[in-house]
């Protein structure tokens, strides 16, 4: 199936070709003509699919038939996780509806920058707002956006969002937007929770679920190298220093960790970077187009960058601390062996958390060969595993509040 064959208007169909779009993937496929029907959409579908244009293209054929005269009214939100990714959809409006006839005014909405200026940008006239969920409640409690026109509510990478506290935010939005809208919802993995706020939202959705985990993960050499942590630093230099990967991404768990390993890896003579959420937004932004331009050979991130970043040509990436969820590993070797190209993924792993990924390789289906890099083995022995102390009634934490301490910590701030 082409492009042409999705009845996309003569300005979208130049769009296509003008930034190398040459067939739609399988996603673009299916959710295309749905949203042109004005369905419901339930999405299932990893990142680097090309889900954003599945929903951008449909919409912007259905707007460019309906735009009236005079001021632009908010027709579509989207909502997203993250600031980057705000951009990134916001950019895909802009860039596919260059050619239309009556081009469309797209508003970003994200932290890190005035409101009040935002809320100006939207009364001046907007038909896309794109935001994040976090920064749009905050737009809605001015009570100075009005959203009876509205046509289209979109949630992008919607299973992130419930890890920003979300599905708590979500009964307040529900009661203000208009009963009338087309739902388009996109989610990377499917939980429970999840089902649930689909169900909140619409009723009646067509279900769209496309495994392509097993594509994805066939064209990544994976590999795990087991040494100390305190050797992981030198053991990244010394592979750098053997390879010739040009563009690498490495996935560190904190923020400060980051700063900290680019800072030090520039002394070593590494053209480096970091890139988590207390940056500036003006430096994310520079920092990314940086890395993009290959200007930054290593960019050290949080996992911020695992989803939805629009970075083509990726070489290796590394987890240098593990994710938290296989879902998320994934996600993270998913930034490279993007558009059909082939990539490489290292973890680092050590005695404490080796049983952590043999539950990652359980999850995801996969079994890798433990690596010994001379020089930086793994020392000391496998530590015993000891009972603790018998839980004492009342005062035991649950499950439910350690995770609701731990994104009160570091989760929260990752959207905003």
């Amino acid at each position: 199936m082409s492009f042409e064959q999705l009845k996309l208007s003569s300005s979208l169909q130049k769009a296509l070709q003008k930034n190398g779009y040459t067939e739609p993937t399988q996603i673009q496929k299916k959710v295309i003509p749905l949203v042109i029907e004005q369905k419901d959409i339930i999405a299932q579908s990893q990142t680097g699919t090309g889900k954003t244009a599945s929903f951008v293209l449909p919409i912007l054929e259905r707007l460019q038939a309906t735009k009236g005269e005079g001021k632009a009214k908010l027709k579509v939100v989207v909502l997203t996780p993250t600031r980057e990714l705000t951009l990134q959809v916001s950019s895909s409006f802009e860039v596919l509806g260059e050619f239309l006839e009556k081009p469309l005014k797209v508003v970003s909405v994200i932290g890190g920058e005035s409101l009040g200026d935002q809320i100006f940008k939207i009364q001046k006239g907007c038909d896309v707002l794109v935001a994040t969920s976090g920064r749009f409640i905050d737009l809605l409690s001015k009570k100075q956006t009005n959203l009876s026109h509205l046509e289209f509510f979109v949630l992008d990478e919607a299973d992130k969002m419930l890890d920003l506290g979300f599905a708590e935010e979500l009964e307040t939005l529900l009661e203000l937007l208009p009963k009338k809208r087309q739902n388009l919802l996109f989610s990377a993995t499917y939980p429970e929770k999840m089902k649930q706020i689909a169900a909140r939202i619409t009723q009646n959705a067509i279900e769209i679920n496309l495994e392509v985990k097993e594509q994805v993960v066939t064209k990544i050499k994976q590999r795990v190298i087991t040494t100390s942590r305190e050797k992981r630093g030198p053991l990244l230099r010394h592979l750098l220093k053997e390879s010739s990967w040009k563009s690498v991404l490495v996935f560190m768990a904190n923020k400060r960790a980051t700063d900290n390993i680019a800072e030090k890896f520039r002394k070593y003579g590494f053209e480096a970077a970091s890139f988590n959420a207390d940056l500036d937004q003006e430096i994310r932004n520079e920092t990314l187009m940086a890395f993009k331009e290959r200007k930054i050979r290593i960019l050290f991130a949080t996992d911020i960058a695992s989803r939805g970043l629009d970075i083509k040509d990726v070489d290796l990436v590394v987890n240098y601390d593990l994710p938290r969820s296989p879902a998320d590993y994934i996600h993270r070797i998913g930034r490279t062996a993007r558009e059909g190209k082939r990539g490489e993924a290292i973890s680092f792993i050590d005695y404490e958390n080796m049983d952590h990924f043999k539950l990652i390789e359980k999850r995801s289906d996969i079994k890798l060969e433990r690596e010994i890099v001379s020089g930086f083995e793994l020392e000391g022995k496998t530590p015993k595993k000891e009972k603790g102390p018998a839980p004492v009634k009342g005062k035991k934490k649950s499950k439910k509040d350690k995770l609701r301490e731990k994104l009160a910590r570091e989760g929260k701030s990752e959207s905003h």
